[in-house]
């Protein structure tokens, strides 16, 4: 194994994999702990909601009407429509008021629904993921390698 793949293997470090238990945000903003995330979300099937908030991660930070208009309309055929697989869990007020936005996207048309969902997150399915082996085996794993260098 050359020093590339060993210093691929130790992402994410020890201190990372610990800051993601005391804080859902480092987590998020962790590429690697939105993966690890995702995978146990997979488990639960419930990765769609993780999905959903990237997508409006992505969708703020357009500027183009146009792509903003046709990104809104994604995610809505994507996780609000009641037809859709992938359908995210809002309630009716919420969907309602992203129904009226339609008319006229906007890339922050789904701030409310994706507070929701990063709610739902932290308090359920995060906590769930702490005490998952998913998160455990890799803290054990990472602590193994602190202590035999």
């Amino acid at each position: 194994m050359d020093s590339i793949e060993a210093a691929e293997e130790q992402r994410p470090s020890l201190e990372e994999l610990l800051s993601w238990a005391r804080s859902f945000e480092m987590m998020l903003r962790s590429l690697e702990g939105r993966e690890i995330f995702r995978e146990f979300l997979r488990s639960e099937y419930s990765e769609d909601n993780l999905l959903f908030w990237l997508a409006c991660e992505e969708l703020k930070k357009e500027t183009n009407p146009s792509v903003v208009d046709e990104k809104a309309r994604i995610i809505y055929e994507d996780y609000v429509s009641i037809l859709s697989p992938k359908e995210v869990s809002l309630d009716s007020r919420v969907r309602e008021g992203i129904n009226q936005s339609l008319a006229e996207p906007s890339n922050m048309m789904y701030e409310e629904a994706q507070l929701q969902i990063y709610t739902l997150m932290h308090r359920d399915s995060f906590p769930r993921f702490l005490n998952s082996s998913v998160y455990r085996d890799l803290l054990a794993t990472r602590r193994r390698t602190c202590l035999d260098t």
